[in-house]
């Protein structure tokens, strides 16, 4: 080859070696810098739903109560995952903390329906085989996400409602609790004021454990106000729940006719497979330009099969948390904080 060729051969690699190198930020507003660069052992993130919250509608005390309450969450399923134990336990045992937290629109702290009850709905699913548990408009259940599994585990079937759906969890030896269990002052005092806007919230958690597996859950109260036994997301694969060993694992949380519609889970996980999309550009497209220009507002949290975390929102807040096997961690509520974290 001619010295002028090989110049010019060796001049094109050099460009075309630079830009591989760079990192595509066309849909990285507001996340924290959280990619791992060496596949992680563990890695779990988790959220307390997406909405209206600023630092001028939580007060200092409450702002607290939140943070300290997420890493409680947050730091039950670390343990699990740290000493050796799988995804799916660590999932089940994060959510129930959060379910019992009547701070989060989740078991104890689900909102009210039109009618003053309350219906919770929870999935589960494991990205290692693609099964899936899932339970909706349950009243009586005191751990939904725990139904969830057992019907992942224990029956042929991904999703249950209603009375089937709790007596199969009283036939599975879960505790089952009188409606009047769920009733919060707080909760009950929203639905009396009006519902002068509308309240979404869920609480959710993905994790990848040290055998390389992938799962997501979530669990919600639903809207409040809703009407009709109405349903949204966060119990249907695909739309607010999803995991595959393949991409990542993913839990969403908002206005859950817009996550159905579009599938938001999958999605981001079908553009990962067939796109060849990093985490980050996969969530960020979804949540900060599909759901936008469709008009839903919301967020997800989702874990990649390497440990890497994106939390996209479009919403004024979420409450969000993740902990890596490389020391990273971090617990956050409004949207500029992410940009601050190193």
């Amino acid at each position: 080859m001619k010295p002028k060729l090989i110049i010019l051969s060796s001049f094109l690699i050099f460009v075309l070696a630079l830009f591989s190198c760079k990192t595509d930020t066309k849909h990285t507003s507001g996340q924290p810098k959280i990619a791992s660069v060496e596949k992680q052992e563990w890695a779990i993130v988790i959220h307390g739903g997406a909405g209206g919250m600023t630092r001028e509608n939580l007060t200092p005390e409450l702002d607290k109560e939140y943070r300290q309450s997420l890493a409680q969450a947050m730091n039950t399923g670390r343990k699990i995952l740290a000493d050796g134990g799988s995804a799916l336990d660590a999932i089940e045992q994060t959510i129930k903390v959060m379910e019992d937290n009547p701070l989060f629109n989740a078991g104890k702290g689900a909102v009210f329906t039109h009618d003053g009850k309350n219906e919770l709905d929870a999935a589960i699913m494991d990205g290692s085989n693609l099964a899936a548990g899932s339970v909706a408009c349950v009243t009586d259940i005191k751990n939904p996400i725990a139904a969830a599994r057992r019907v992942m585990t224990n029956s042929p079937h991904v999703m249950l409602t209603g009375t089937g759906a709790s007596q199969f969890a009283k036939e599975q030896g879960l505790e089952i609790v009188p409606p009047s269990y769920f009733y919060t002052e707080k909760r009950f005092n929203e639905l009396q004021e009006i519902l002068k806007r509308e309240k979404n919230g869920t609480v959710g958690c993905c994790a990848l454990d040290k055998n390389g597996n992938l799962a997501a859950g979530t669990s919600t109260g639903g809207m409040a106000n809703k009407r009709y036994n109405r349903i949204g997301d966060s119990p249907i694969i695909g739309a607010g729940t999803y995991a595959n060993n393949n991409t990542c694992a993913v839990s969403g949380t908002g206005h859950g006719e817009y996550f159905i519609r579009w599938t938001v889970a999958h999605d981001i996980s079908a553009l990962m497979e067939y796109k060849g999309l990093s985490l980050r550009e996969a969530s960020e497209l979804v949540v900060n330009e599909k759901l936008v220009k469709a008009g839903g507002s919301g967020g997800v949290i989702c874990v990649d099969k390497s440990g890497n975390v994106s939390m996209p929102f479009n919403s004024s807040g979420m409450f969000r948390g993740f902990a890596t096997a490389d020391g990273k961690e971090g617990i956050f509520i409004y949207k500029d904080e992410d940009k601050r974290q190193k």
